[in-house]
């Protein structure tokens, strides 16, 4: 070799060792960065060739197809709410709700907390930083934690049915099957979309059935429905279905708490016999306290709080909203294997574990009275001449029981009495909602105040009892029967046409017909309704 190429050749061995040397230095950075990414935070991938987004990305638009399928919101209500206006009239003495106590505050927390081995299966993080499902994991080859996304064994079980339902004037309902995801973080729940799919829908839902109150709907947490290909990773997976629901709206007021929750929450959930999990929108825990029986009694789970759960919950089965109808009652010819109010009065006695499914005819135990229960007021549309009432219902043969329900009431307590007695009464409020209570064939007696309140009055109790194989009777007062004479002279036209003041709209009727109207009950005039009611007793 010449002295003269020695030097270049010296130069180029020196120029590629740089190279290699800086060669080595960009990989070796790749290297560790990507064991760091995927040691640390697996989850920070966008998404892989299964279509899996990480939890927390999974609000987002991100390759989700915008398109809405839903109409617009209607401001429609029945009748009844256009005369109710805040739905509270019903009872103007139980808008308070109790506050809890400590002890209250920690059964709270076992009430809403989910439990990982209760119907759901958790994911394990194993040493090499993969996941994988827990020894009880029952799904099978519903989903496979390693490179795929939670499937079903059916390749599409919703067929061609829309995931969601906005033709019913009283209550939106979404009802979804197939891998479905919960994301209660970012309010959304995702129907992944089988091979070849082309649903591309998105809807907006709040679940709670007041479908064109516009202020009841403004307090309610809105939840986004859309199919995709893509969605967060399961975190939590369940063998049983779910039902989604708000509990904020008007609950508090106990003609509502059943209206509004607990009869659509029964005609929606009772098909699951118990095997159903809760969640709930808008938690409000003393309310899940109170009527724990009954939620314990539709489900078996402990009710997961949807605003405080950071879970991706992958489910099979997904129900958003409450199926409901009209006021208190079932639409049997609508309603998921014809449920009926007879359905839901007997699930209440057995909720509360109640003794007699049907009243004492007269006669079959002959020492033993009839029991008559009044429904005894203290702020508004009180019974003025109370002494006088028990006198006469007595001379008739009645054992008279005395007592007051509102929220604050105990209601296992309350329902015990309910179910001894034969005949309720007591003036329009939502302490009538007791009835769901009372035995077959027992008697409820509404004393409908003055102002022109017999539709509203009839329609909130009178058809609901009669729904629930109650004998129903409706007293409207008279005149002279209203304390309003102590406010207005007889001529006024307030007695001449009240049905003309309700233009005035609802502030006006629940401030004179309701909140300053007290009853004193001509009981010459009213002796026939009780003496109806014995006969219902008779044989």
């Amino acid at each position: 070799m010449k002295s003269a190429e020695r030097p270049k050749l010296v130069r180029g061995l020196r120029q590629e060792s740089r190279r290699f040397r800086l060669l080595v230095i960009v990989v070796g950075f790749f290297l560790v960065s990507l064991t760091f990414v995927v040691i640390s935070k697996p989850d920070a991938i966008l998404f892989s060739m299964n279509g899996k987004l990480p939890v927390d990305q999974a609000p987002t638009s991100i390759l989700i197809r915008q398109k809405v399928n839903s109409p617009p919101a209607t401001s429609r209500k029945t009748s009844t709410d256009d005369l109710r206006g805040d739905p509270r009239v019903v009872d103007d003495e139980a808008d308070v709700r109790p506050k809890g106590t400590k002890g209250e505050e920690e059964e709270s927390r076992v009430l809403s907390e989910p439990d990982p081995t209760s119907g759901m299966t958790e994911l394990i993080p194993s040493k090499d930083g993969s996941r994988r499902k827990s020894d009880e994991d029952t799904l099978g080859e519903a989903s496979q934690l390693s490179g795929t996304s939670f499937r079903c064994t059916s390749s599409d079980l919703q067929g061609s049915r829309p995931l969601c339902d906005f033709s019913n004037f009283r209550a939106n309902v979404c009802e979804m099957r197939g891998d479905v995801r919960v994301h209660p973080n970012a309010t959304s729940i995702m129907f992944m979309e089988p091979t070849g799919s082309q649903r591309d829908e998105l809807w907006k839902i709040k679940p709670y059935p007041r479908k064109g109150d516009e202020f009841c709907l403004s307090h309610i947490t809105e939840l986004t429905v859309k199919s995709s290909k893509v969605a967060p990773e399961c975190t939590k997976y369940h063998d049983v279905p779910a039902v989604i629901f708000s509990l904020t709206g008007y609950t508090g007021n106990l003609f509502h708490d059943f209206t509004d929750v607990m009869v659509p929450l029964f005609t929606t959930a009772s098909e699951f016999n118990g095997e159903v999990q809760f969640l709930i929108t808008d938690m409000a825990l003393w309310w899940t306290i109170k009527y724990h029986t009954v939620l314990q009694k539709l489900s078996k789970y402990p009710v997961i709080d949807f605003s405080k759960d950071d879970q991706v919950h992958c489910f099979k089965h997904v129900i958003i909203g409450l199926h409901a109808y009209m006021e208190f009652t079932i639409d049997s010819s609508k309603a998921p294997h014809n449920y009926s109010m007879v359905d839901f009065n007997r699930f209440m006695r057995g909720a509360y574990s109640l003794g007699r499914d049907t009243v004492t005819m007269l006669g079959e135990y002959p020492k033993v009275k009839p029991r008559l229960l009044i429904i005894k007021r203290h702020r508004t549309r009180m019974f003025l001449n109370l002494d006088e009432i028990i006198a006469m219902a007595e001379e008739l043969g009645f054992e008279v029981v005395i007592d007051e329900a509102n929220v604050s009431s105990d209601i296992s307590k309350f329902a015990r009495l309910v179910n001894t007695v034969d005949v309720m009464m007591g003036v329009h409020g939502a302490g009538l909602t007791n009835c769901v209570f009372l035995p077959q064939n027992a008697t409820l007696i509404q004393i409908v105040p003055w102002g022109g309140l017999e539709w509203v009055s009839h329609t909130d109790f009178g058809k609901p009892a009669e729904l629930m194989g109650l004998h129903y009777k409706q007293y409207s007062i008279s005149v002279d029967e209203s304390s309003l004479t102590e406010q207005y002279p007889r001529d006024h036209e307030i007695f001449k046409n009240p049905i003309a003041f309700h233009k005035h709209g609802f502030d006006f009727i629940r401030q004179t017909f309701m909140d300053k109207q007290n009853v004193k009950l001509d009981c010459k005039r009213f002796r026939p309704i009780l003496l109806e009611a014995l006969d219902n007793l008779n044989p």
